[in-house]
């Protein structure tokens, strides 16, 4: 669902933008609201990067929480090889755009464009394109982007921090340390936990620091396991609330007030000849499929970490091109580096959309390609040519049986490189 409404709110955004009611688009994301005594006095546009991207970034670390604690992350032998991926596969990305943007002034500010994946997409094209495909692969991305998130919001934190007030962040740290207390003690009632996030958020804010790091360590504070009669945890039961309106309210509506670009002949040559734009467009594509494949198969041959037996390389390559889709994200880094609105900034958002395009075309055409190929090992193993019971997979020669599973050929393929 998340992905669909997201496409839905990009394509009316560039619809409307380029339509003649653009004036309207324009007015609606520079209106500003807010009270401007607590720094909120601000446009609808910066509202949906500041506040409504929050509930998408705590959603982020309720998840991450989940995985370091009970899922993939725990187990260091499983997690290294996506982890690995996650790391190069931001690090090349933006080593390619700096190399493109050497010499421009200004331009620099924006390498972080291009490192971060849109988790949500990338999941949506990966269920349309590839039911066939193991679940160790579905396992694999999601490990892979609930890293790139926090190393993404660490370089918002970090990087694109501006006027920062030491005083208002240390008072930040109040609200966030009173809700870790509040879920130690198994206190999990909205009524006290939704004011301080809500005090942590704005605190954040005026001081000078995007305040999606606030939703993060909220995430990362919420408990893992359940109270005395309560069947579920908070991380689940809050992930369970909160994921619908990331993905159904806060990022379509984000996506809604932050791609609606004018598309000419002309803005697409300017964008064309914009070494930042191509620099994005390079290093998303190009960038992203090397470092998260790259990361993968070095560590894989380097150290003892191993690809899951269930995987091939081939499975690894279609989601290495998969993860050049980005969206709220990019599109974030792109209004903190060049302004909302800026020319600078609608080169780039065009950037950014061709790239997801592209990437979700070459990555999907090659899983369908794999979804085949296992699907085809499937209907192997069932068939039964001899009509006693023992499909020809499990058979050796003749009143033999191999014993050998789905897994044992995919091991094989793994180990192959296929």
């Amino acid at each position: 669902m998340g992905g669909g409404l997201l496409f839905a709110a990009t394509v009316v955004a560039l619809s409307w933008a380029n339509s003649p009611w653009s004036g309207s688009y324009q007015s609606l994301r520079g209106t500003e609201v807010g009270p401007a005594a607590l720094r909120l006095h601000l446009s609808l546009s910066d509202w949906a990067g500041d506040g409504l991207l929050a509930i998408f970034f705590f959603v982020a670390g309720l998840e991450l929480k989940r995985e370091l604690t009970l899922g993939s992350l725990r187990r260091p032998a499983e997690a290294v090889l996506p982890i690995g991926a996650a790391l190069l596969g931001m690090t090349v990305p933006a080593l390619i755009y700096l190399a493109f943007v050497w010499g421009e002034p200004g331009a620099a500010r924006g390498w972080a464009v291009p490192t971060a994946t849109d988790i949500a997409f990338c999941l949506a094209v990966l269920a349309v394109v590839g039911r066939g495909l193991p679940s160790a692969l579905r396992a694999f991305l999601l490990t892979l982007a609930v890293v790139d998130d926090l190393v993404a919001i660490v370089i918002i934190g970090v990087f694109y921090a501006t006027d920062v007030s030491l005083p208002l962040l240390l008072l930040a740290v109040a609200p966030v340390l009173a809700y870790a207390v509040l879920q130690r003690a198994g206190v999990d009632s909205w009524a006290l936990l939704l004011p301080l996030g809500v005090l942590a958020w704005g605190l954040t804010h005026a001081g000078g620091v995007h305040p999606t790091v606030a939703a993060v360590a909220l995430g990362l504070l919420t408990r893992v396991h359940p109270t005395a009669g309560r069947a579920e945890s908070p991380v689940e039961r809050f992930e369970h609330w909160w994921r619908p309106v990331s993905a159904g309210l806060a990022v379509p509506v984000f996506a809604l007030l932050s791609v609606g670009i004018p598309v000419s002949g002309s803005s697409l040559a300017e964008a064309a000849g914009d070494p930042a734009a191509l620099g994005v467009v390079v290093g998303r594509l190009v960038g992203k499929t090397v470092g998260v494949f790259g990361g993968a198969y070095l560590l894989a041959r380097l150290t003892s970490a191993r690809l899951s037996r269930d995987l091939a390389w081939a499975d690894v390559f279609g989601v290495a091109v998969l993860t050049g889709i980005g969206f709220a994200v990019p599109l974030l880094v792109s209004d903190v580096a060049f302004g909302p609105g800026s020319a600078a900034d609608e080169r780039i958002t065009a950037a950014i959309l061709t790239a997801a395009l592209l990437a979700a075309l070459a990555g999907g055409l090659l899983l369908r390609v794999r979804h085949r190929h296992y699907r085809l090992l499937a209907e192997a193993e069932s068939r039964d040519e001899e009509g006693d019971g023992v499909p020809g997979v499990h058979r050796g020669p003749p009143g033999e049986q191999t014993g050998r599973s789905m897994g044992d050929l995919r091991g094989q393929q793994g180990e192959a490189g296929t």
